[in-house]
């Protein structure tokens, strides 16, 4: 009899626990439970520690208010020029009315999804597929405004939604990459021209400024020549006038000045000068008769000079007959 007593009481006591612990619900940070009375929609428990009434009420449902990602598997789409393309896409969404969301849909995952290939079809649908590849954002803008429009009653917004890759077949990615090669081959080739244009252009600028500047020293090396030129030779004639030589000292600087104009590589015929006999005569005058009148010269040579002859004068005779002999051996026409 004892021990049916405490079979009894030990039954009773696990029964008073488990009505315990089914009475006493804890609901953690972010998470809304639905509470049904009788298969009833009772309320909505939020975080922290609630109470069931045991066996009238239950949980139906645990809702996360977080927000939440989900990737899709790729989708096949057709273009608007007949070209199938596979596309992945990501949404973001968050539960912000967990009623609704138990209650107005069986799944609204799976919805969500489903709405999300349809829309994305009608969207690419109506483009080819360079304007799809390059229109990303406006068919993101596109599907995040008729997503948020269909799953507002679902008590569910859609924040964003990502188009994450569009997969082309192989042969259009083929012809795509050999269409991008040779784009990149064209602009290559272009800077290439360009560039040698370019230095084309600097190097003739170059050489153009080269020349204008060796012109421009030439001449001014031309006109500081004839300057100095022009300098010397008014040097040497104020000299000259100022220091008035007699016409002896002319007539001598006269012949030793005609062997430097015959010495010359290309001179074939040489002309003597009408004013050498001029010299020559100035000379013989200056020298006081003795060669006599070279216009008219003696047939007789003078083989000695005489004894009361100057030295000096006798040296400048010698000179005149040396300067004579050297134009005949040279071999010169006369």
């Amino acid at each position: 009899m004892g021990n049916l007593i405490l079979v009894v009481v030990a039954a009773l006591v696990f029964l008073l626990v488990v009505i315990l612990a089914r009475s006493v619900r804890i609901v953690p940070q972010q998470r809304h439970d639905i509470v049904e009375r009788l298969g009833k929609y009772n309320r909505t428990l939020t975080p922290g520690l609630n109470l069931l009434i045991p066996v009238i009420e239950s949980v139906r449902a645990k809702v996360d208010m977080r927000e939440q990602v989900v990737s899709f598997p790729p989708q096949p789409v057709i273009t608007s020029d007949n070209l199938v393309v596979s596309i992945d896409t990501v949404l973001y969404f968050k539960v912000i009315d967990p009623g609704r969301a138990t209650y107005e849909i069986a799944s609204f995952l799976q919805a969500i999804e489903q709405l999300t290939v349809t829309t994305l079809r009608n969207v690419i649908g109506s483009l080819d597929l360079e304007k799809a590849l390059t229109s990303r954002d406006q068919i993101n803008q596109h599907l995040s405004v008729v997503l948020d429009e269909a799953t507002g009653r679902w008590g569910i917004k859609v924040t964003r939604v990502e188009i994450k890759a569009i997969e082309p077949p192989p042969s259009i990615r083929d012809s795509m990459e050999k269409q991008m090669r040779a784009e990149r081959d064209r602009r290559a080739a272009i800077l290439t021209a360009e560039g040698v244009k370019q230095s084309q252009i600097l190097t003739a600028e170059g050489d153009r400024q080269g020349q204008v500047l060796r012109a421009r020293g030439d001449r001014e090396a031309r006109m500081l020549r004839a300057e100095g030129e022009a300098k010397a030779i008014q040097t040497v004639f104020n000299a000259i006038h100022s220091a008035n030589p007699d016409p002896k000292l002319l007539a001598y600087q006269y012949l030793q000045t005609l062997p430097q104009i015959a010495n010359g590589q290309a001179n074939k015929v040489w002309i003597i000068p009408a004013e050498l006999t001029q010299a020559l005569g100035g000379i013989g005058q200056a020298l006081g008769g003795a060669f006599g009148d070279l216009s008219n010269p003696s047939p007789t040579p003078i083989t000695s000079p005489p004894d009361d002859v100057d030295p000096e004068i006798q040296q400048i005779e010698d000179a005149a007959a040396a300067e004579v002999a050297a134009i005949e051996e040279s071999g010169k026409t006369v």
